[in-house]
């Protein structure tokens, strides 16, 4: 059971590549969390101020209700630089399972998402896994209406000798809009069927959508409700379309 940090929390870095304050802290047992306090989101315009943190909050409630298990423990609390979101330090490593590569050296077994040409002027692809784990967080995403799926984002957490290989997604803020704008380097599966497990895991995100109330605005819940009845509605995984753009920069 996750009970959040064990008493105040101090900062003991900050992560600079972040486009939002983000910082490592500690809690009074050493524990170590990722804080990003509302005070230092940035401004968007197509996002409410100050609903970052919430967002990311919200990510971790509906995951955990619906059975996804892909968020890891997220709390919103009052920390050094005022409240924000609270995420559990994820012992692991970036994905390896989402890379960039020469366009004629796509893995066998991989998906081709998308070809560019890189500083070098090569010819470089975007791809990823044909893995289930990850599959499991892109169908999250559809859910959460993910804008920022980026292969930084997809950590491989540490599991036990015993325990099977865990992707899970972090960074959320983006999520839950009431327009659609899933952007996403996990589209290898676009056009696929359900699985029957897949259509288990989008029923009881409806019937669980009742947890994002405390964090979203009604209307949000209301359009995530909307969102996976409309998924369970097709029974495939939703294709890109035509509105630009549908991979989030950078992708890695």
């Amino acid at each position: 059971m996750h009970t959040g940090p064990s008493g105040d929390l101090r900062l003991v870095g900050r992560l600079v590549q972040a486009s939002n304050a983000t910082f490592l802290a500690e809690d009074e047992a050493g524990a170590r969390f990722i804080y990003k306090p509302v005070a230092g989101e940035r401004p968007l315009w197509d996002f409410p101020d100050q609903t970052l943190g919430r967002r990311e909050v919200a990510a971790r409630a509906l995951s955990e209700a619906a059975g996804f298990g892909v968020v890891p423990p997220t709390w919103y609390l009052d920390g050094p630089a005022g409240p924000g979101s609270v995420q559990q330090w994820v012992d692991g490593s970036a994905t390896d399972l989402v890379n960039l590569v020469l366009a004629d050296d796509v893995p066998e077994g991989w998906f081709g998402i998308v070809v560019g040409v890189d500083e070098d002027e090569r010819d470089v692809a975007l791809v990823h896994a044909d893995a289930a784990p990850l599959r499991r967080l892109a169908l999250f995403d559809v859910i959460a209406n993910n804008a920022d799926r980026k292969g930084a984002h997809i950590l491989h957490a540490q599991a036990g000798t015993d325990e099977p290989e865990r992707v899970l997604g972090v960074d959320h803020g983006l999520t839950f809009h009431i327009d659609d704008k899933l952007r996403t380097v996990l589209w290898g599966w676009a056009g696929e069927p359900l699985t029957d497990g897949e259509v288990a895991l989008v029923s009881a995100a409806i019937e669980h959508v009742g947890v994002l109330g405390e964090w979203l605005d009604e209307a949000e819940v209301v359009a995530t409700r909307l969102r996976a009845e409309l998924l369970l509605e097709a029974g495939t995984l939703p294709e890109p379309g035509d509105r630009w753009p549908v991979i989030p920069w950078p992708p890695l």
